[in-house]
């Protein structure tokens, strides 16, 4: 699937929502559009949906895929966290433990994928 964020767009969004965590919304919504769209790039696949509502979601890694209605493993959380998550500055444990993400099913555990990038320098 082709990407819809440009990566220019994608890491000028990043490095403003790093500098800001209260960025505008349509910052965070195209860091976190962006970032959904290196995750499936990098873990090509349909079995697990990933749900940043309500600016995006995603399907990833190999696996059985899913037709209709709920797939058989979900991986929901709000904006903050997600980015939080792909920039290295939540692991994907805290996350679960603190209840700011949820996740179930199969294949749901992102933690071996994910930050996407380093912490800021």
């Amino acid at each position: 699937m082709p990407r819809r964020i440009r990566p220019a767009d994608g890491d000028a969004a990043l490095t403003s929502w790093r500098a800001d965590a209260d960025a505008p919304r349509d910052v965070r919504a195209t860091a976190v559009r962006y970032s959904l769209e290196e995750l499936a790039d990098r873990a090509p696949g349909h079995s697990v949906e990933v749900r940043v509502p309500p600016f995006g979601a995603t399907q990833c890694i190999e696996g059985p895929r899913h037709r209709r209605g709920t797939p058989p493993a979900v991986v929901e959380t709000d904006a903050q966290t997600w980015l939080r998550l792909v920039v290295g500055d939540l692991t994907w444990g805290e996350a679960l433990t603190t209840g700011q993400v949820r996740a179930s099913g199969e294949r749901a555990a992102l933690d071996g994928l994910l930050p996407l990038w380093g912490p800021a320098a």
